[in-house]
């Protein structure tokens, strides 16, 4: 799964220029303010303390981490992993994070409208926003498409934050966060009308009161209204305020924006930041409630660990090979199964020389065990397979940082999408690992069968294992079950890559790298034919390749690959290896820590703040890394740098500090030659009072600048059958020339664009893509669109990958209701020797229906039944049974779009029964029964009101303690 925030870009004057909008918090912090990042992993850190709390106590587990102590995605991590035993996963807990925030930060780049911010008073368009980007969370959480979801939500959070520090809600004095932004069905009330005045002119810089009294007297809403050129705005209206907003300057002047502490409205900013946090809480456990807590958190990434990937060659030249392959791949997924290392995901792409699929994709590994022993060789057909079509396939639809590994023995006759999968492995961050069953390396048995590999072909493959970080391996018949180990390796939890080296020439070199305490299980990769080489430890041991069990580890070959299990020996500091070789090679360094990190190239907007770019950067310019060290709370960050992939070259960058964990890194100029990113620091030990120990870390995705770059600004969901126009830019560092342009889906839905751009004399071209996403496509589908454009004759390229989830137009934002029909309780001051019920009627009115209801609350059991009403209404009646020691529930209901309504119950007052069947008695044993009279409706995350005779309305929290009090005074 691939999925990439796109950026709008223009020429003005000679350079890129982001046309100056209304400001938002800020992306990344420049003072004491509090930033979209901050707001959104705040957010996150403290829901999953409450969701982990909420487990631990219906587990009866303690759980002592205060949600307003200094949260951190380890000690949550640590802390939730009492209550969700090993499953929490801190890397990918990071990575979801992160990639969240970096979504949320591309709306400044991508979004001008008024309503992505709410400003200008565009409160309707505003909510619609944010309740159709919630939708399309839900369905991508359905379909388990996270990574759309991810990106779905990161923008949602934006404009919903961007709420509290446009408008005046913080200012009209309100404590609790706006619901009714995240709740369609409730009315927008007490809006200031266009003709109201709302501001004042601020006293020179002062305006801590230019909103008129009457205005906070009458609690009416407002925002700001910005204009980066023209400074007209309706009068008496209030303004964002900025050096960018033009309609500060007129009157009256001044603005009201709390984006951080130096606004005009800055006093009120961490009120306000504490408020979008808030916010942002509340429409997580939306999503919790509509999706359930194990799809939460995959959403959150603590239970997503590896994807286990396979592009399968069954062609009839593999049969012996495929056989053993099969018994290879099943004994990963048993020994793996049930366990925390039991990859959260399972992909196979079967192909020959005739076709290819389907991709089979799924969480059940006994599913994927049956499509595993389903496979059988076919007849190829022709010996070339369109494999690339079926690699990009898989790049696509794996989870960024996954290992695809692809077992074949024949060339590829589409090699003209070569640079379109080395663009999608840059993109995803994943490593590919070929084996390959040359006729050269076959027993004579089964030689006949073959189809031959070229020099040629041989390249590719190890050209694009190179780019992903991934390694070549040669296989024969024999060796082939071999290969179980180093797939085992690829997909352990918590891996990192120390050192990665690729040499295209033969000769001698020595390489180090550095042990630190927080690595384990450290394994040594070197692939290629004839080479020697010796291992060093930190203390003068050695140990030649030569001896297969010695001081140092355990060699394994497996064809053209030796694996060096390195021993446990506790040693800390620089290990050394030599290697001689008469053709070129690899060498590959990994381990298992918690300490990682994570990269993304960022751009400046105007005012200083970054937002993420979404392809390659220029060649010959100035960049800026955003990094995040994961795992690691007491990190120093020493040295971040670009390190030629192929050869010794090095750009050094400059270091910000963004926090603990989190830096800005600049790079003067981004080099010719593909790169890695290669991070080193100190690792602090808090419990101990040793020294700061060293640790390094790379990237395994080679990465590469480019001479020009192409964007776009889409959406981010298209309707089924309609077509879906988007524009998108080309510019070049140089005037003039002609591109080649190339726009592909891995869904093959129809696309027409130009086959060719003029960049013309200013550097720039404009183009279209029309993308369609056939009628009967299922709502919730995602599907990637790359653009591709390369210059012919450098074959120079640039990219950028878009993900859109399809969507059905949602007309059903009403959430489920609920009617009471009883409440029994006689509970005795020994709790456990009775219980209680509660039976209800759960309805979705003329909605799309419900499909789910559980327990967010309760100890108890819950009965389900489905019946139809006099009036044609579906009616799921549920019957909760529980202890008297378990007082309270709330139940949840869910429909097809993923409303949600719950409905909460307590008996911690005296013991009552309510039912509306219109007779009223007091028991001998003093429960209590009340006639309602009426319908007694609760409806769910609205106005929860019960109607009593219809004379009274209350909270139905405390329906059961009016009950009593009105059974008191009735018969006094």
């Amino acid at each position: 799964m691939v999925s990439l925030v796109v950026v709008a870009v223009f020429l003005f004057q000679g350079a890129l220029f982001q046309p100056p909008q209304a400001e938002a918090f800020k992306i990344f912090p420049t003072d004491d303010s509090l930033t979209h990042q901050q707001i959104t992993e705040a957010a996150f850190l403290r829901k999953m303390v409450e969701v982990c709390r909420d487990v631990a106590t219906s587990q009866g587990k303690g759980f002592t981490l205060p949600i307003n102590s200094k949260l951190t995605p380890t000690t949550v991590q640590k802390a939730c992993s009492n209550s969700y035993a090993s499953l929490l996963k801190l890397s990918t807990f990071n990575l979801a994070i992160i990639q969240t925030a970096l979504s949320n930060a591309a709306v400044d780049r991508k979004q001008f409208s008024t309503a992505h911010h709410f400003d200008d008073e565009d409160f309707k368009n505003g909510r619609d926003l944010i309740t159709k980007g919630i939708a399309s969370v839900k369905v991508s959480i359905k379909k388990g498409n996270y990574l759309s979801a991810r990106t779905s939500l990161g923008a949602v959070c934006h404009t919903l934050q961007d709420f509290y520090s446009h408008s005046n809600w913080v200012e009209l004095g309100s404590n609790v966060p706006f619901s009714t932004l995240i709740k369609p069905e409730l009315p927008l009330n007490n809006l200031a009308s266009r003709d109201t005045k709302t501001c004042k002119s601020c006293v020179g810089k002062d305006c801590s009161d230019n909103i008129l009294p009457e205005v906070l007297q009458q609690k009416l809403l407002t925002s700001g209204y910005f204009h980066p050129i023209f400074p007209d705005k309706p009068a008496g209206k209030c303004s964002h305020g900025s050096i960018f907003d033009r309609t500060s300057s007129t009157e009256p002047t001044g603005g009201i924006n709390k984006d951080d502490i130096s606004s005009d409205h800055g006093f009120l900013h961490n009120r306000a930041a504490e408020m979008a946090i808030n916010a942002t809480m509340e429409l997580l456990e939306d999503i919790r409630l509509a999706t359930g807590d194990q799809a939460f958190l995959r959403l959150m990434g603590l239970t997503q660990s590896s994807v286990l990937a396979f592009v399968f060659d069954i062609t009839d030249s593999l049969s012996q090979y495929i056989e053993v392959f099969k018994k290879v791949c099943l004994s990963i997924i048993d020994s793996r199964k049930g366990t925390s290392e039991e990859p959260s995901e399972y992909v196979l792409v079967p192909f020959n020389g005739q076709g290819s699929g389907p991709l089979i994709r799924t969480a059940n590994a006994d599913t994927f065990k049956e499509y595993i022993n389903s496979l059988s060789a076919s007849v190829a057909g022709n010996f070339s397979d369109m494999f690339l079509s079926e690699l990009l396939l898989t790049l696509t639809r794996v989870p960024p940082s996954s290992d695809i590994f692809v077992l074949t023995d024949a060339s590829a006759k589409d090699t003209e999408l070569k640079s379109s999968v080395k663009a999608m492995i840059e993109s995803t961050k994943s490593t590919v690992n070929f084996l390959l069953t040359s006729s050269l390396l076959r027993s004579e048995e089964d030689a006949s069968l073959s189809r031959s590999l070229s020099l040629s072909d041989v390249q590719l493959y190890r050209d694009l294992a190179h780019v992903s970080g991934g390694q070549t391996i040669d296989v024969t018949n024999t060796t082939l079950s071999q290969a179980n180990a180093v797939i085992t390796d690829a997909i352990t939890a918590d891996l990192v890559t120390v050192l990665q080296v690729e040499r295209s020439s033969a000769k001698a070199e020595n390489f180090s790298f550095v042990l630190d305490p927080s690595l384990s299980n450290m394994t040594v990769y070197i692939t290629g034919d004839s080479l020697v080489f010796t291992l060093y430890s930190p203390t003068g041991v050695s140990q030649s390749g030569s001896v297969a069990d010695g001081p140092l580890g355990s060699i394994l070959t497996v064809g053209n690959l030796k694996r060096v299990k390195l021993n446990s020996t506790g040693q800390t500091g620089e290990l050394k290896i030599s290697i001689d070789s008469t053709s070129s090679y690899s060498l590959k360094v990994t381990g298992q820590s918690s300490v990682n990190f994570l990269f993304n190239f960022v751009e400046r907007l105007e005012g200083g703040d970054f937002t993420p770019k979404a392809n390659r950067p220029f060649t010959g310019r100035n960049a800026t890394l955003f990094v995040s060290v994961t795992g690691g709370d007491s990190v120093t960050v020493t040295d971040v740098l670009l390190v030629e992939a192929s050869g010794s070259n090095v750009v050094n960058g400059t270091i910000k500090a963004l926090g603990a964990t989190d830096f800005l890194v600049n790079i003067d100029r981004i080099p010719e030659w593909p790169f890695v990113v290669q991070l080193k620091g100190l690792l602090n030990d808090s419990t101990t009072r040793s020294l700061p120990s060293r640790f390094q870390r790379q990237s395994p995705t080679q990465q590469q600048g480019s001479r020009f770059t192409i964007t776009a600004q889409p959406n981010s969901t298209i309707e089924p059958g309609t077509p879906f126009v988007l524009n998108f830019t080309l510019v070049t560092n140089a005037t003039g020339g002609s591109y080649t342009i190339r726009a592909r889906t891995d869904r093959s839905f129809s696309v027409s664009f130009p086959s060719s751009l003029n960049a013309g004399t200013e550097g720039s071209a404009q183009g279209t893509v029309t993308l369609t996403a056939p009628s009967n496509t299922e709502s919730g589908t995602d599907v990637t669109l790359t653009i591709e454009a390369e210059d012919p004759e450098s074959s120079d390229s640039n990219y950028v990958a878009l993900r859109f989830t399809v969507m059905t137009k949602v007309t059903d934002f009403s959430s489920p209701v609920c009617q009471i029909v009883s409440i029994k309780a006689d509970c005795p001051v020994e709790c456990s020797r009775a219980s209680w019920e509660l039976s209800t009627n759960l309805t979705d009115g003329n909605g799309t229906g419900i499909v789910g209801v559980s327990l967010s609350r309760g100890n108890g059991s819950l009965s389900l039944s489905n019946v139809m009403s006099a009036d044609g209404t579906n009616v799921t009646v549920a019957f909760y049974n529980a202890s008297c020691c378990s007082q309270e529930v709330e139940l949840v209901a869910v429909d097809r779009v993923g409303n949600v309504g719950t409905c909460f119950t307590s008996i911690k007052s005296p013991s009552t029964t309510v039912s509306p069947s219109g007779s009223t008695t007091v028991s001998p044993s003093g429960s209590t029964t009340v006639s309602l009279n009426g319908s007694t409706t609760v409806s769910l995350k609205g106005s929860t009101t019960v109607s009593l005779n219809g004379s009274y309305s209350v909270s139905f929290s405390m329906c059961v303690a009016l009950v009593g009090l009105l059974v008191s005074f009735l018969y006094g």
